[in-house]
């Protein structure tokens, strides 16, 4: 059942990346000093997230899993602006980790997931989607940036 596919991928893949690996580097000190500001982009990140999980679910007919990909292109939702937000949004998640509770650990954490998330944008996923979406991919990439600018 894809219900059950794409919440089982969700929790998988962001659920521990974006929330469990980062909740495990908060030291408990930390937590007495935390900074709000970090909530802003941490729920533009969930937010995000969730929007482009549901694109995958209602528009690609596929979860965000590699081993279970969207059946379609994904061009709309978030995906009209940029060809990754689902990133993006797991970025601004652990950037608003680091905000909130302003620790060396989640910033280089921040930074090691953002350089993996580009790296396998640039050598895995655009060359797949190339390759299984020849024509929409190239019309798509045209007009919509790999991230925000």
């Amino acid at each position: 059942m894809l219900v059950l596919r794409a919440l089982a991928s969700f929790v998988l893949l962001p659920g521990v990346v974006g929330f469990l690996v980062p909740a495990l580097l908060v030291p408990p000190a930390s937590v007495q000093t935390i900074h709000l500001l970090g909530v802003v982009p941490f729920a533009a990140g969930v937010t995000l997230l969730l929007l482009c999980v549901r694109e995958f679910y209602v528009a690609g007919k596929g979860t965000l899993a590699p081993w279970d990909p969207p059946r379609h292109l994904v061009i709309s939702g978030p995906y009209r602006y940029s060809r990754n937000p689902m990133y993006v949004g797991v970025g601004l998640i652990l950037i608003g980790w680091a905000i909130t509770f302003e620790t060396r650990a989640l910033w280089l954490y921040a930074l090691f997931v953002i350089v993996a998330f580009h790296l396998r944008v640039v050598l895995a996923e655009e060359p797949w989607q190339a390759r299984t979406f020849p024509r929409e991919w190239d019309q798509y990439k045209s007009r919509v940036p790999r991230w925000l600018f």
